[in-house]
């Protein structure tokens, strides 16, 4: 059999204007500002204007951790957003846009694949409509008005040493992690170690994704911590003044996108924090607006439950007032038999011995789940190599775990391959069986609140951190941050800090080499093991395949 690649089914899909789309939902054509024909940005008159509505059922995507051999959370989010319309539901999908680091890098791109895509997908991984390159030049503009400020006196008194607002780029460069600014005298202003982190990384993109307004956009703006003093007492962005240009900057960059997916259904695209260094979801805006627009609203979560699903949970639920109804967690045959440890290269021949000694990393992800107080099912995402006895594995092992698992072919047939699964999630919803709940408690102390995500989600013995990283968290603590969630930074392909422990480790620790406090988004970043928060290119990186061909379409991506 002949399989298109994903970038041919979505050339030849059949688009419809932009504002048929927005039709679906109710948003008329005036309310729309379109980025061409196929996508636009949903105006925030509209949105301040369904306040009063009631909200939708909420449905959340994840994931088993990843392998690569592949789960496709994205494809299952835009397949089951297509199958609850064509079973004649009205749905929304949310999803975060794509970085270009990963889309040269590793990954080559973020919008679903075969017949469960969202588009126009070649702009929705390259530049889309710029909210990237605004979060990047707004973070910028603070890195250069804080060295401006420092140059021309330092009223402030900024001791240069502790400047802790390094700059960023929307790609992987490990050359910059780690660099020396303001070399070549004077002029130049004042020497000192700094580095880059990837845009995704960056507050101001967590703050645009949780922000619920502009006007909250510009508080949380001007409360990031920027540096400190002598007497470790904090510099605000507000005390730079770069809170109101940065909002300027961000304006057409908070307003939601407005996409669709190859059935014509309607499909927000907005915001790209990752889950291994970030919170991993879409904009809070987003999902806000969906949920106001639409009966079912699916969104994802980046990596797996142990990233994106925990801090969709205990950050964007927490901060937003928002609960999940059911909870989808994406997994394959082939992750199972590659937890089981099989090679990549044997993955094509059956082994159900294979698939059974893998099962255990996703049962940790449904016990984990559950413990938030949400109902679980499994999507098998749909492999041609699948053999029936290692599906009826992975299904028999769900059961045991007192969840279901659903066969999903909706990468081959679109909505029709997903129904199954789309008629449980809605009847799991519709009931009302969520009884959600964050992992922990605001007044929690931030050190527990690390160890219970440590002990609970990841399974650790212990959590490993010096006196130094204690202490600093006892400090914010005392200056009133103690309330604060938990972002943990950590690799996401393992429960532990070792990326090549799969399964479902246990005895391990947890490791803590920094924390970072992230002051205006709200939330206390932990960073652990060797997680790079810029990433670097791999030996082989996509950018290698991808190009224009000769009738001027984009290729390699996919």
């Amino acid at each position: 059999m002949t399989f298109k690649s994903d970038i041919e089914i979505a050339r030849a899909a059949s688009k419809k204007p932009i504002q048929e789309i927005g039709a679906k939902l109710g948003i008329p054509s005036e309310h729309l500002v379109p980025y061409g024909h196929d996508k636009a940005k949903v105006g925030q008159d509209f949105i301040e204007s369904l306040k009063d509505r009631a909200n939708g059922k909420l449905i959340l995507v994840t994931a088993i951790n990843p392998t690569p051999a592949g789960e496709g959370k994205t494809t299952t989010t835009v397949g089951l957003g297509d199958g609850l319309n064509a079973i004649g539901k009205k749905a929304a999908i949310c999803i975060r846009e794509a970085s270009l680091g990963p889309c040269f890098g590793m990954k080559g791109g973020a919008a679903g694949g075969g017949y469960a895509q969202v588009i126009p997908m070649e702009e929705m991984n390259l530049h889309f409509t710029g909210d990237f390159h605004a979060i990047t030049s707004a973070h910028n503009l603070l890195s250069a008005m804080i060295d401006n400020h420092i140059y021309w006196g330092n009223d402030l008194e900024i001791d240069e040493r502790r400047v802790v607002w390094r700059r960023v780029m929307d790609m992987n460069d490990r050359a910059l992690r780690d660099i020396v600014t303001s070399l070549g005298g004077v002029s130049n202003g004042f020497p000192r170690q700094t580095g880059f982190d990837i845009t995704v990384a960056s507050e101001v993109m967590a703050i645009l994704c949780l922000a619920t307004s502009l006007t909250d956009l510009q508080k949380r703006l001007g409360d990031i911590i920027v540096a400190y003093r002598r007497d470790r007492s904090a510099i605000y962005c507000r005390d730079i003044k770069a809170d109101g240009a940065m909002t300027v900057l961000l304006k057409d960059a908070m307003q939601p996108n407005l996409v669709q997916t190859l059935e014509n259904n309607p499909a927000f695209v907005h915001g790209g924090p990752f889950a291994n260094i970030a919170h991993g979801c879409n904009s809070v805006t987003a999902t806000t607006t969906a949920l106001k627009c639409a009966d079912y609203v699916v969104t994802e979560a980046g990596f797996g439950a142990d990233l994106g699903a925990e801090k969709f949970m205990n950050i964007k639920c927490r901060k937003a007032g928002l609960a999940p109804d059911c909870v989808v967690v994406v997994a394959t045959v082939r992750a199972m038999k590659m937890n089981g440890g099989v090679a990549k290269a044997d993955l094509g021949a059956e082994n159900v011995a294979a698939v059974k000694a893998g099962c255990p990393n996703l049962g940790r992800h449904i016990a984990n789940l559950k413990q938030f107080g949400v109902p679980v099912v499994v999507a098998i995402n749909h492999f041609v190599s699948d053999t029936e006895a290692e599906v009826k594995a992975v299904q028999d092992y769900v059961a045991g775990q007192g969840s279901e698992a659903i066969l999903c072919k909706h990468w081959a047939k679109g909505s029709e391959g997903i129904e199954d699964l789309a008629k449980r999630v809605a009847a799991i919803a519709d009931a009302g069986l969520s009884q959600f709940a964050p992992l922990y408690p605001d007044e929690m102390p931030l050190f527990q609140k690390i160890e219970t995500i440590a002990r609970r989600i990841y399974h650790a013995n212990d959590v490993m951190a010096d006196k130094k990283v204690r202490e600093q968290l006892k400090t914010w603590e005392e200056a009133g941050y103690g309330h604060l969630p938990i972002c943990m930074a950590k690799t996401q392909y393992s429960f532990s800090t070792d990326p090549n422990l799969r399964g479902a480790p246990t005895g391990h620790n947890v490791p803590i080499r920094e924390v970072r406090l992230a002051a205006g988004a709200g939330f206390i970043v932990v960073i652990c093991g060797e997680i790079m928060t810029m990433p670097g290119l791999p030996r082989v990186p996509s950018a290698e395949a991808i190009m224009l061909n000769d009738a001027g379409y984009v290729e390699g991506l996919f």
